[in-house]
């Protein structure tokens, strides 16, 4: 009898492995195909946009490109009113400049050629706010029949049926969006790499991370192939490639621009809330975008988001300004060059004639772990994860993959070992266990209402007109922003609290700053304070950005704050220089 079923036993169990082992392969085989599909497309799609421009210069020999991009967006805006330079003559300037860019930085997930295409009927929006002027948008905006991949496989193939609002708003205005941009896996991370077109690099120092998730955007705009860009941001997207790439960027309030059309992993949740926003070279282009976008035409097409023009008056007044600010959030202790930051923008403003009052954001600990991490956790990350069955993980999510794909109780088990020694990584991986109920859901989205009115309270009090606070920076070394989810509290928050913010590139790192880290110690001491410095090492050159803050709706004061510090940091600049 023993033998007999060793007989049909053996065979089977040897076909059982056989078949899982060719199952794999198969899978294996087939996400092979489909990332070689997507990569070639792409290459396709340079190749067509090299061609283009190389018969467009045959045909036009005396034109100079290489002097359009050099122009500031109002200048170029300017002259292509005026009839100076031609629309297709600037479309294919950013074009040449874009893939020039691309083939440094790794930066683009697709041309749009149909942007060729728009030239043909451009005349007909000669009124448009933004005729003419080319634009950049990250890879999650849709845009007629290419793909929003987000960075993961299960999107691929899968074509924008129409543009997202952003877009159709963009082209009414005669603006041309011509390029799509690169983001990390999922969005849900400051690295800007993905297992389908690679990683993105930093155009000030290619060993570092030019951020994310508009990582693709900021080392674009930063590199000289783009002038106007959109990005999006639930927890810094926009604000931190900003920053790591040393230009500006604007996070509105959640619904002021139109978020339909826009692609995500995870949607639906409601605590931390998405934006999307500009990014550009200089503040005045941010404003220039804004304006473009709140219009008839957004009100129209999107009936959900609040008809509230933008606010020139506001914008451009010159009345001082009372302004809150702090150096330290009690979290998550700045880097020198943050703090350093942080205290000259501070001098200025004062030299200016602004008052500047302390302000401490209430309760960050509990804020981070419950509202920032469990908010965008809630369902204990299992949506995101849905994403990463089809294909491979990228290298900067390892961690933070493992951390999701660990059972419940194993979270809670680490968590309550860690608490005693390490308190903060014990709230945060407690906090990354989600919400038990619906019950639970709705307590959390209460707490967090109160939170915001806590916070409103306390603005009120001081009469607080914006606030001026630490951005993050240095740009970070590769692969270790998903070991760094404390570092993202200075952003984060201002997700949870629906409040528009900004960032200014302020500085640089000096040799000083690199010196004083060996002082850092951190508000906790813990891993993440010691992996912090590693992070950051050898940053001295890269640009150092500061945050400016306004109350929800009132983007027009953010604006008018980030242009007061890049106007006072200019001519501080120029002072310093002359001595």
């Amino acid at each position: 009898m023993d033998s007999e079923w060793k007989r049909v036993a053996v065979p089977l169990l040897c076909a059982a492995v056989v078949s899982v082992f060719l199952l794999k392969w198969r899978k294996q085989q087939k996400v092979k195909r489909k990332l070689q599909r997507a990569r070639e497309k792409r290459e396709k799609e340079f190749e067509q946009a090299e061609k283009a421009v190389g018969c467009f210069k045959t045909q036009n020999a005396g034109v100079d490109l290489s002097s359009i991009v050099t122009l500031p967006l109002a200048e170029l805006r300017q002259q292509i009113r005026g009839g100076s330079l031609q629309p297709d003559v600037v479309l294919h300037a950013y074009m040449e400049k874009a893939l020039e860019v691309n083939r440094e930085l790794n930066c683009s997930t697709a041309v749009l050629m149909e942007s060729l295409k728009q030239l043909e009927d451009i005349e007909s929006h000669k009124d448009g706010f933004l005729y003419g002027i080319p634009i950049s948008i990250k890879d999650n905006v849709k845009y007629e029949g290419y793909d929003s991949t987000c960075g993961v496989l299960s999107k691929l193939e899968n074509p924008a049926i129409e543009d997202s609002v952003v877009v159709s708003v963009l082209k009414k205005q005669g603006a041309i969006p011509f390029i799509k941009t690169n983001i990390p896996q999922c969005l849900l991370n400051y690295e800007c790499s993905n297992p389908i077109y690679g990683r993105t690099v930093n155009p000030c120092n290619l060993e570092k991370t030019s951020g994310g998730s508009s990582g693709g955007e900021g080392a674009l705009i930063a590199g000289g192939g783009s002038i106007l860009g959109l990005g999006t941001d639930i927890g810094g997207s926009i604000r931190i490639p900003a920053a790591f790439c040393g230009i500006c960027g604007l996070k509105p309030t959640n619904n002021r621009i139109s978020t339909h059309g826009l692609d995500s992993c995870v949607k639906g949740g409601k605590t931390v809330l998405a934006a999307v926003g500009p990014m550009a070279r200089d503040v005045e282009s941010l404003a220039l975008c804004m304006r473009a976008l709140l219009c008839t035409d957004m009100f129209t097409l999107d009936p959900t988001v609040p008809p509230i023009p933008f606010n020139q008056q506001v914008y451009e007044s010159s009345e001082p300004l009372r302004i809150g600010y702090y150096e330290n959030d009690g979290y998550f202790q700045p880097s020198p060059s943050m703090s350093r930051a942080l205290r000259e923008t501070k001098e200025l403003l004062e030299k200016a004639g602004h008052t500047l009052i302390p302000f401490t954001p209430p309760r960050m600990f509990t804020a981070f772990h419950e509202y920032v991490l469990r908010g965008n956790l809630a369902d204990a990350g299992s949506t995101l994860m849905q994403h990463f069955k089809e294909g491979p993980v990228d290298p900067c999510l390892k961690f933070q993959v493992a951390l999701c794909e660990l059972p419940l109780f194993v979270k809670r088990m680490i968590s309550l070992l860690l608490r005693p020694i390490y308190p903060r990584m014990a709230a945060a991986i407690h906090a990354c266990c989600g919400v038990s109920n619906a019950a639970e859901l709705w307590k959390q989205h209460r707490e967090v209402e109160d939170y915001i009115h806590e916070t409103l309270a306390e603005w009120k009090k001081l009469e607080l007109d914006v606030l001026l606070c630490p951005m993050l920076g240095p740009a970070f070394n590769f692969s270790y922003t998903g070991k760094q989810i404390s570092a993202v509290t200075y952003t984060a928050v201002y997700n949870v609290f629906n409040f528009p913010a900004g960032v200014v590139p302020v500085t640089e790192v000096t040799a000083e700053d690199e010196d004083q880290l060996k002082n850092y110690r951190g508000n906790f001491g813990d891993i993440w304070d010691k992996t912090f410095v590693t992070a950051i090492r050898g940053g001295v050159g890269l640009p150092i950005a500061v945050q400016c803050v306004a109350l929800p709706w009132q983007e027009e004061m953010c604006l008018r704050l980030m242009r007061e510090v890049e106007k006072l940091c200019a001519k501080n600049k120029q002072t310093n220089m002359h001595h």
